[in-house]
């Protein structure tokens, strides 16, 4: 067994990074950027921008679209290169504080501050999107096969609860404001996401001091020194043989390509659930945090729960039921009515309970069909396939409110993307691509 591997101090440092990375997916990514950026930053009369008048609804499913763009040309060869120096610790420490930093600036994101908010939260978004690619390539060095599911559900499971916690301080310093607390509304909305950064920054540094250095450095081929641009060329050459050989392991690429179309529907309707709240349902930001507290605090029981499901029945049969009720979410959003807060935090209850279980399993069944001493260039694609299929959901989101005017039918389209990668992953062999992902293995060559 490697020297890290079910290791219960570097797991609980490896855990504690989702405790603090998780203030920015709750507090910038679902629930107060986005009904702040709609309520206050656009208002209701939208903005002009290229000659057409966009909602805030319409300027977020675009701007979450557009980071994991960004993102999907660097991310596998960023992996590759953080295999091959033995540098996965310094690469996630790097990109996590890069995040933390944009995400406190977006304190000073005011009204009317449309594109500077939008600039941060790109930023931000991308030291997120950077950070968890490393994050989740230390998951095979800490596990083995049989306790990859319970520990990939810890993570999250904690995650939620760090990420609630700090939400429900922000719901109380927003409820408290005007009043106990002597500031206006406005400035303890920016208070509370402007803190997630901090939030991110501070226990994330705790986990760093205990989480293990993985990975062995080697010497690159033909005595080449060891720069920037020579690991950058080594990960090219590295992430295209990878990808040549992903694309002849049938169960793992399936898998891939399943993965990104339910996991596109997932992560729409994450992001864009507080803004759809919002302007579509008439809600205020006070139920839309309640409702997301109510995903975050459910998720983390959810998340347990299916990791113990998939010890009893399997990996696929819990992910396959995850998805199907994924696919009734979506429908259940059509109906939801305006001005009820009832159904729509009933409907939050429900998210919460399939989202743990159908993010901790899927990366947990990636992490079992992939070789461990090159987990971070691995990852690297999953989190490139992760990320570049959330691009889509949101930008199709977009495009059909656009075209009907109809936000109920936006949210409705994202069904799609649940049903068709459900389909796809029943039909995924896990048993045959966990053994062959020896033959993944990808020889240290230059090009």
């Amino acid at each position: 067994m490697a020297e890290h591997q079910n290791d219960p101090g570097s797991i609980r440092a490896w855990i504690t990074y989702d405790w603090a990375n998780s203030a920015y997916a709750t507090t910038i990514l679902a629930a107060v950027l986005p009904a702040y950026f709609a309520a206050e930053v656009v208002g209701d009369g939208g903005v002009d921008i290229i000659g057409r008048n966009w909602t805030g609804q319409d300027l977020w499913a675009l701007a979450v679209g557009a980071g994991p763009l960004i993102m999907f040309l660097a991310t596998p060869v960023l992996g590759a290169i953080a295999d091959f120096s033995g540098s996965k610790r310094l690469f996630l420490v790097v990109f996590a504080t890069w995040g933390a930093i944009f995400t406190s600036l977006l304190f000073f994101a005011a009204t009317g501050d449309v594109l500077l908010t939008l600039g941060l939260f790109l930023l931000a978004h991308l030291g997120f999107v950077g950070a968890n690619v490393f994050y989740d390539a230390f998951l095979p060095d800490l596990t083995n096969d049989d306790t990859i599911d319970m520990v990939s559900s810890r993570g999250f499971a904690w995650g939620y609860l760090g990420g609630g916690l700090h939400l429900l301080l922000s719901l109380a310093l927003i409820q408290l404001s005007d009043g106990p607390i002597p500031i206006d509304t406005a400035l303890a909305t920016r208070i509370a996401i402007g803190s997630a950064g901090l939030w991110w920054l501070g226990f994330g540094m705790a986990a760093f001091k205990n989480l293990p250095r993985v990975g062995i450095a080697q010497e690159l081929p033909g005595g080449v020194t060891p720069t920037w641009r020579a690991y950058t060329r080594f990960g090219f050459s590295r992430t295209f043989a990878t990808l040549k050989k992903v694309v002849h392991n049938r169960p793992l690429l399936v898998f891939i390509i399943a993965f990104m179309l339910f996991n596109d529907g997932v992560q729409t309707t994450i992001a864009l659930a507080a803004i759809y709240a919002t302007e579509t349902l008439d809600l205020g930001i006070t139920i839309v945090i309640v409702g997301v507290l109510l995903v975050q605090f459910i998720a983390f029981f959810g998340a347990m729960g299916f990791g113990r499901l998939a010890d009893r029945v399997g990996t696929k049969p819990a992910l396959l039921a995850s998805i199907a009720v994924w696919s009734a979410v979506t429908l259940a959003a059509f109906f939801l009515p305006a001005g009820e807060a009832g159904p729509f935090l009933a409907l939050a209850a429900v998210i919460g309970f399939v989202l743990g279980g159908t993010q901790a399993l899927s990366r947990s069944l990636y992490g079992s069909m992939i070789p461990e001493d090159q987990s971070a260039e691995f990852y690297g694609f999953y989190s490139v396939f992760s990320k570049f299929s959330a691009i889509w959901g949101p930008w199709m989101f977009a495009f059909v409110r656009q075209v009907t005017g109809s936000a109920r039918l936006a949210i409705l389209s994202i069904a799609v993307f649940f049903i068709a990668g459900g389909i796809l992953f029943k039909s995924v062999d896990i048993d045959d691509g966990r053994r062959n992902r020896g033959a993944l293995r990808t020889p240290a060559t230059m090009t």
